[in-house]
């Protein structure tokens, strides 16, 4: 039976793919303040904006590629039960291949009405505009879950975080909740990995952590030498 891996990624994943991150330009997303755009608040000022801002992520997105850090965590699929939980809102796992991934902060591709949370639809690069309904008669609105928002899908990654034989951390600052937390929920003695070229500061809180101190597409092929040579 193959042990259980769940992976926890976050942005610095898919900036090596070409997508830029908030975190990187001061508070600012691709030039937008992400009150204006990522909040509850900005869609109620402007819809406009906000609905033009994810087309054009969408887009990007779309067009991105997968890289080498994805594509080394599929190819452990080959070695474990691989679980991916991902605080990217764009798809690149899934376009490298990876069949177990849950988005914590909902995903590009899709839309939902605003009457109901549940009325979920894939659209994939096409683009959504003020006049476009579910069929509720509820404007579409992006499947993103804005700051301020609740998270639907915590309790599910943090049962699987408990379940885990090993747990790695991917190119996140370890600094958004409620995200950053599920490394709390993985088993004392489970084995934790690390990697990011700028190391979140968890050793006091954690124990058996090892740190990779390189981007994804260096550390995650690294890492899939050490998981398969020592933890089969």
């Amino acid at each position: 039976m193959k042990k259980k891996l769940v992976v926890l990624t976050g942005a610095g994943v898919s900036a090596e793919s070409g997508l830029k991150t908030f975190r990187d330009t001061g508070g600012l997303w691709e030039n937008y303040s992400i009150e204006d755009v990522a909040t509850p608040e900005g869609w109620q000022k402007n819809p406009v904006l906000v609905l033009q801002f994810y087309n054009d992520r969408r887009k990007t997105a779309f067009e991105a590629h997968p890289n080498q850090g994805h594509l080394a965590l599929v190819d452990l699929e080959k070695y474990f039960d691989v679980q991916i939980i991902t605080q990217n809102v764009d798809n690149l796992h899934e376009k490298a291949g990876s069949t177990n991934v849950l988005h914590l902060h909902g995903e590009l591709t899709k839309v939902r009405s605003v009457k109901n949370q549940n009325l979920i639809y894939d659209i994939g690069e096409k683009s959504i505009q003020i006049g476009d309904l579910a069929e509720d008669g509820g404007q579409l609105r992006p499947h993103i879950v804005w700051f301020g928002e609740m998270v639907p899908m915590i309790e599910v990654a943090t049962d699987i975080c408990a379940n885990a034989d090993i747990f790695v951390v991917i190119g996140t600052s370890m600094q958004v909740y409620p995200a950053a937390g599920l490394i709390g929920f993985v088993s004392k003695n489970v084995p934790k990995f690390i990697i990011d070229p700028s190391i979140p500061d968890v050793s006091k809180q954690y124990k058996k952590i090892n740190f990779i101190n390189e981007t994804a597409t260096i550390g995650v092929p690294q890492l899939a030498e050490i998981l398969i040579k020592n933890y089969q």
